[in-house]
């Protein structure tokens, strides 16, 4: 098999031209189509098009709307009529594959702009009791579900495994939670913005062992929203700072648990060198990242699998203080799903508007200091899905 070149991929040949946000944390009154529709509209408006120009309609599906075609119903609620449109759902994973297919249709002449969307209210939109069967009905609905095996519980098997390989503690996990929340604090309209400290996190109620409250991502309403179009277009309308997507990659190991490969090295590190092939960078070129927070150990993990630090070391890299400002990578700049917003499957869509906002050098207080390479890592389902994005500035192409 011949080898693939760049001119084979997606590479540098798409850009994202507009990013937008709803208002995230506790929305009640507002619909997860209204907040997607807010968010979408506003992703437009920063592109310096209007609705008519978009042909492509790419969105999450959200737990707390009855919609199952949510992408065609979030089109007619804001007035578009694309020739393409889909609703993805692979779990926490599904933000990034947008992008990804949102890039296919483009250089495979399906759209010319492709509108990425995603919004849900899990805080107001569903009640305790609903949410928690949402949780429980997402894992396998004949091994699993049955039993009462909430998400929560699956990716706190995983930490019981890597504190027993590789002697990762508690206060590990929770340097990660406060490391999140630190940088939640510069960042407007996040959630959670109190200093923790790690024997907050330690003292606080247990959730799954070894998870505390403080270890695991919060519930939140909210959207996020961008505008795809090919990297030519991009030149043509004279956008100022175009984010380009150098490199992708995607992996799924699983559906069971049970059936996990390994529960300490996930399908991330092959997402992740699919996406550093494509993109001709690795993690030494990074300069900021949005790694999926749903638990403080998958960051700890997911830091091993990108290749940021070695397997097994991921514990010490983060008490090191190598996953902030002046370590090796920043990492979840706006406090991640820990502490800025966690709305379901539009979740790490927040790390796409911050990782693509870092770039953008529109990030005020806590901007990185000269980043042109991002990357974002999205997963779900107990690390059975796994996608990983890499994004640069003009002068990486």
């Amino acid at each position: 098999m011949s080898k693939r070149t760049h001119h084979d991929t997606i590479r540098g040949k798409v850009a994202v031209i507009g990013i937008g946000m709803s208002p995230t944390g506790k929305v009640p009154g507002r619909s997860p189509l209204a907040l997607a529709a807010d968010a979408s509209l506003k992703a437009i408006r920063d592109a310096g098009l209007a609705k008519s120009d978009v042909d492509g309609v790419l969105c999450s599906h959200a737990f707390a709307s009855p919609f199952h075609r949510f992408s065609v119903a979030l089109s007619e609620y804001v007035g578009i009529e694309p020739i393409f449109s889909n609703t993805l759902q692979v779990s926490g994973a599904t933000a990034a594959t947008m992008f990804n297919v949102g890039a296919a249709a483009i250089t495979g002449g399906l759209a010319d702009t492709v509108l990425v969307s995603g919004g849900d209210s899990l805080f107001s939109g569903l009640t305790p009791d609903l949410a928690l069967r949402s949780l429980t009905e997402s894992r396998d609905q004949q091994y699993e579900m049955p039993f009462g095996i909430p998400v929560a519980n699956t990716f706190a098997m995983t930490a019981h495994r890597h504190m027993k390989e590789f002697g990762t503690t508690p206060e590990q996990f929770a340097e990660v939670a406060v490391t999140s929340r630190r940088h939640a604090s510069g960042t407007p309209g996040a959630q959670q913005t109190k200093p923790i400290s790690i024997d907050d996190v330690l003292s606080s109620p247990m959730v799954t062992t070894p998870y505390r409250k403080l270890d695991c991502s919060l519930i939140s309403d909210g959207a996020a929203a961008f505008v795809l179009v090919s990297a030519a277009r991009a030149k043509g309308l004279g956008i100022e700072k175009p984010i380009f997507i150098l490199g992708a990659g995607e992996c799924y190991t699983h559906e069971h648990l049970f059936l996990m490969p390994s529960l300490t090295t996930t399908g991330a590190v092959e997402s992740g060198r699919r996406a550093y092939a494509m993109a001709g960078y690795g993690a030494d070129d990074m300069d900021v990242a949005g790694i999926y927070d749903c638990f403080t150990g998958t960051v700890i993990m997911m830091l091993e699998d990108l290749g940021f630090c070695r397997k097994g070391e991921g514990g010490a890299f983060v008490a090191d203080g190598q996953m902030t400002y002046g370590g090796k990578i920043p990492v979840n700049t706006h406090g991640g799903l820990l502490s800025f917003a966690h709305s379901g499957m539009p979740g790490s869509l927040f790390h796409f508007h911050e990782v693509i906002a870092q770039l953008r050098g529109g990030c005020g207080a806590r901007q990185v200091a000269g980043a042109h390479l991002g990357l974002v890592h999205a997963l779900g389902a107990g690390f059975a899905t796994n996608a990983t994005t890499i994004f640069g500035t003009e002068n990486t192409l």
